[in-house]
C-alpha cells in the first residue's frame, strides 16, 4: 500500500535546513545552525556596509553585535568616530580577543566582564575566542557566550535573512524539488501517494505563483531550471535527480565512513555568500550536486568556470 506521504522527510528535512546557517564549533564565535535571522555579527571594519539590514526598515529581525579588535577599541582616534556611529561598548559592541598578542597586549579594563546576552544590554564588555599554543603549552582562552543556552554570540553576517525571505526560499526550494525531471520515478520508488502528492504540489505551485517565485525567465537567466522548466544544477547545467535528494554520496573504496549524511544533491548559491550582501534570497537559491558544490566553494560559478578553462587549456583539452 502506498504511503500516504506528500514530501519524503529526507526532503522535507534539507528544505527546512536551509533556513539554517552553516555548522559553527565551540572554539568560534558564531552559532551553530540556527535561524537566518538571529542576531547578526558584524566585523567593525564592515559596519558601514552592514549596519543597514536588506529589509524591515534596515534593522536587523534580532538586532546585531559590531566586534572591534581590542587594537582598534584602545586607539583614542576611534573613540569619536564609535560615539558617530552611536556604538556603546556593552550595549552594541565588544571587543572581540582573537589572538594571544591581543590578550597579552590589551589586557581586559578593571570592572570588564565576558558578555552573555545577544540583546542589549550585553551583560559584558568582551568575548574571547583564543586558540592554544601548544609549542608555548598556554591553553585555549573561551569567554563570554559559552554556556549551553548561550554558546556563540550570533551569525555570519553575510548569512543573514530575515523571516519572510526564509520563508519564500523554502516555497521556491521545494517548487524546484517537485520540478526535478525524474520525479515520478521518485515518487513510485519511494511509495508515495499519488493523489496526496498532487495535491502538495497544486498548492506549492499556487504559493510560489501568489509570491512571484515561479518565473520561468529568472530562473533559467540565474542557471537554476532549463528552458523546458526542469530543475539543473547551475554549475554543471545537468539536470538534477529527485533520488539525489534521499541518496548519500558514493564514498571512495576503504575510506568509507559509517555514519555519512551528505547527499548527492545539496543548496546551492549562485551568487555566492559575501559580507555587505544579502545573497540567501529567492532566484539567487537553486539544488546542486554535492561535488559541483565543493568546486565552486565560496568563489562563484563565473569565477569558477573561469578557473576550469584554463585547467582544459593547460591539459590541451581545449
Amino acid at each position: 500500500m502506498a504511503k500516504n506521504v506528500q514530501i519524503p522527510k529526507a526532503v522535507d528535512t534539507k528544505i527546512y535546513k536551509t533556513g539554517q546557517t552553516r555548522g559553527a564549533d565551540d572554539d568560534v564565535i558564531f552559532q551553530n545552525r540556527v535561524s537566518r535571522n538571529s542576531t547578526v555579527l558584524i566585523p567593525y571594519k564592515d559596519y558601514s556596509l552592514c549596519k543597514k539590514a536588506p529589509s524591515n526598515y534596515g534593522k536587523y529581525e534580532n538586532g546585531f553585535i559590531v566586534l572591534i579588535k581590542p587594537e582598534e577599541y584602545f586607539d583614542e582616534s576611534i573613540k569619536s568616530h564609535l560615539e558617530k556611529e552611536k556604538l556603546t561598548l556593552g550595549k552594541n559592541l565588544l571587543v572581540f580577543y582573537e589572538t594571544r598578542a591581543q590578550w597579552r597586549n590589551y589586557p581586559i579594563l578593571r570592572g570588564w566582564k565576558p558578555a552573555s546576552s545577544r540583546q542589549p544590554p550585553l551583560n559584558g564588555q568582551y568575548v574571547a575566542r583564543i586558540p592554544a599554543t601548544t609549542s608555548e603549552g598556554e591553553s585555549k582562552i573561551i569567554e563570554g557566550f559559552t554556556t549551553s543556552q548561550m554558546k556563540g554570540a550570533g551569525i555570519r553576517v553575510y548569512e543573514y535573512a530575515d523571516n519572510a525571505t526564509i520563508k519564500a526560499c523554502k516555497v521556491q526550494l521545494e517548487y524546484l524539488f517537485w520540478s526535478c525531471k525524474d520525479i515520478d520515478t521518485l515518487i513510485k520508488q519511494k511509495g508515495l501517494d499519488r493523489e496526496q502528492v498532487d495535491k502538495r504540489i497544486a498548492l506549492i505551485k499556487t504559493e510560489a505563483k501568489r509570491l512571484k517565485l515561479d518565473d520561468h525567465e529568472k530562473l533559467v537567466e540565474a542557471r537554476i531550471v532549463d528552458k523546458d522548466g526542469f530543475t539543473i544544477c547551475p554549475l554543471c547545467l545537468k539536470h538534477i535527480s529527485a533520488i539525489g535528494f534521499c541518496d548519500r554520496i558514493q564514498q571512495a573504496e576503504g575510506r568509507e565512513v559509517p555514519d555519512l549524511t551528505v547527499t548527492e544533491v545539496s543548496l546551492f548559491h549562485i551568487q555566492e555568500l559575501r559580507t555587505g550582501e544579502y545573497n540567501h534570497r529567492p532566484y539567487n537559491l537553486g539544488w546542486g550536486h554535492h561535488h559541483c558544490n565543493v568546486v565552486v566553494k565560496d568563489a562563484g560559478i563565473q569565477p569558477t568556470l573561469d578557473w576550469m578553462k584554463e585547467v582544459l587549456k593547460r591539459n590541451n583539452m581545449i
